[in-house]
């Protein structure tokens, strides 16, 4: 087995991508954004799958051009070592930006995503997506929130979490974090204020999004200088929390 099929299988596993510092990208788009926005690709395992089309051998180019080591792999080696079950002819192991709440710059209109035990990969890429196509100022992910590296999170931001800074912090430090920026919570909390009757913020704002099924946590909310709600139809029990943050970011970036 070569050094880069052992790292790819051990990058499978949270606690060796936090020591590595490295995570896997999978298929032809994120690898595309990962070239287009410098982030280091250590090496490539690549399928026949990936020649199978002009943008998979412009790829190859691309990759080529910027030195970064490919190993060949029949495309059931790669199925075996890949998240996906299509990952289009190719995984790389890549080298994140390592994010500090220094590069989280709070601007009136442009909040910080903050994410309370929101477990989910995929929902946790769609809200870094979301939120770097409305400006967003970066995101935190508190306790409980999946890694900001895991594959499926990775393939759900398309890319995003190569350009939004994104840190893993815990309550403490992200409590005074805020108040040395400056930055006022916003929680969602479904008997807080209507967001369609809120004024977009002048001030810096950080929205707090909960866990999927319990919301933010008590103590979150306490410290939060307001709460905000989206207001559904009757018998309607919640919106999906990726749903939930695209609104809110419309809401308090309109106007601006």
């Amino acid at each position: 087995m070569s050094a880069l099929i052992s790292t790819v299988r051990d990058l499978h596993r949270r606690k060796a991508r936090e020591r590595r510092a490295l995570a896997l990208a999978e298929g032809i788009r994120l690898i595309e954004e990962a070239l287009e926005a410098g982030i280091e690709i250590q090496g490539v395992l690549a399928g026949p799958a990936l020649d199978a089309t002009p943008r998979g051998q412009a790829l190859r180019a691309g990759l080529t051009a910027a030195a970064v080591p490919i190993e060949a792999v029949t495309d059931d080696e790669l199925v075996e070592l890949a998240d996906t079950e299509h990952p289009q002819g190719i995984v790389a192991v890549i080298s994140p930006k390592a994010w500090t709440t220094s590069d989280i710059r709070v601007a009136p209109a442009h909040p910080v995503l903050v994410l309370d035990g929101v477990q989910d990969p995929g929902n946790v890429g769609t809200i870094a997506r979301t939120g770097s196509a409305f400006g967003a100022a970066g995101l935190v992910a508190l306790s409980g929130t999946a890694d900001l590296l895991n594959p499926k999170t990775l393939r759900g931001s398309m890319g995003a979490l190569f350009r939004l800074p994104a840190v893993h912090l815990s309550d403490a430090e992200f409590l005074a974090w805020s108040r040395r920026a400056g930055v006022a919570l916003w929680a969602t909390d479904a008997g807080g204020e209507d967001i369609r009757r809120v004024a977009p913020p002048a001030a810096l704002v950080a929205l707090v999004l909960g866990n999927e099924g319990a919301g933010v946590r008590p103590e979150l909310r306490a410290a939060s200088a307001r709460r905000v709600a989206i207001p559904i139809a009757a018998g309607t029990e919640s919106l999906n929390v990726a749903v939930a943050a695209g609104i809110l970011l419309h809401e308090v970036t309109r106007g601006r």
